[in-house]
C-alpha cells in the first residue's frame, strides 16, 4: 500500500473514531490490523455519551469488569502523580538566590547560543521563559531596550496571538520583535499542536555579556 492509501485509511479511522466506533469496528470497516487502528486514534478522546455507548453492560447498564478495573488503574496512576508531584516540590523546596543563579547558567548551557555575539535563549515552554528573563534581567543587568524577541512558529498558527502573548509574559515590548520565522505546517502530520504559540527566542546584542556568561559556564563544569 502506498503512502496516500495508507493517510487515506488513517484518516478515515479517526472520523470513525470521533464518530464513536470502537477499535474493533474500525478494524472490521477498514480491514486492518488493530494496532494500526490504536495508533491512529490515541489520542483522541471520547465523550461520556460515546464512552457509555460502547463500554455499558446492554442487559445491566452497568460499566463492563475489564473497563471499570481500567478506569480504576488509570485513577490510581493519576493519584501517585499528583503524589509524586507534590513530593518533589516540597524537596526543592525555596530557591535561593544563588540557587537560581545557578540554574540560569545551566539553562541557558541546554538551551542558549554558545556561539557568536550574542545572548540568545529559545524555548517553547513559557515557565522556562519566565525563569530566563527573570535571570537576565537580575543577573545580567540587561537593560529593556537592548531585549529583542523572535518566533519561530508553523504558518497554521496565529501570529498575533503568539507575539502578544510572549509580549504579555516576558514584558518586551512588540515594538521590540523582530520578524517571525514562518514554518510551513505539514497538514499529513496528524500530531495535536503542541505549541500553539510557536517557539520564543531572546536575543540580547552584547558580546561581552556572552563572553561572561561562557566563562560561568567554565566555572561549573571546573567546579
Amino acid at each position: 500500500m502506498g503512502y496516500a492509501g495508507k493517510l487515506n485509511l488513517k484518516l478515515k479511522a479517526r472520523e470513525l473514531r470521533e464518530k464513536g466506533f470502537s477499535i474493533k469496528e474500525i478494524q472490521k470497516r477498514l480491514g486492518v490490523s488493530r494496532s494500526s487502528v490504536s495508533l491512529w486514534v490515541r489520542d483522541i478522546k471520547l465523550n461520556k455519551k460515546q464512552f457509555e455507548k460502547l463500554y455499558l453492560n446492554k442487559r445491566t447498564g452497568a460499566l463492563k469488569g475489564s473497563i471499570v478495573a481500567a478506569i480504576n488503574k488509570v485513577k490510581k496512576r493519576e493519584k501517585l502523580t499528583r503524589r509524586l508531584v507534590k513530593e518533589g516540590m516540597k524537596e526543592v523546596g525555596e530557591l535561593s538566590k544563588r540557587d537560581k543563579f545557578v540554574i540560569g547558567i545551566a539553562m541557558y548551557f541546554a538551551e542558549g547560543d554558545k556561539t557568536g555575539r550574542h545572548v540568545a535563549f529559545s524555548n517553547s515552554d513559557h515557565r522556562s521563559i519566565k525563569f530566563m528573563m527573570d535571570w537576565l534581567r537580575e543577573f545580567c543587568r540587561v537593560p529593556e531596550a537592548k531585549f529583542r524577541g523572535s518566533l519561530y512558529l508553523h504558518d497554521n498558527l496565529n501570529e498575533k496571538k503568539a507575539k502578544q502573548f510572549w509580549s504579555k509574559l516576558t514584558k518586551i515590548p512588540l515594538s521590540q520583535f523582530t520578524k517571525t520565522y514562518i514554518v510551513k505546517n505539514n497538514p499529513h502530520r496528524l500530531r495535536k499542536t503542541k505549541h500553539p504559540y510557536g517557539v520564543f527566542r531572546v536575543r540580547v546584542s552584547n558580546v561581552n555579556l556572552h563572553r561572561k556568561i561562557m566563562g560561568w559556564i567554565s566555572g561549573i563544569f571546573k567546579n
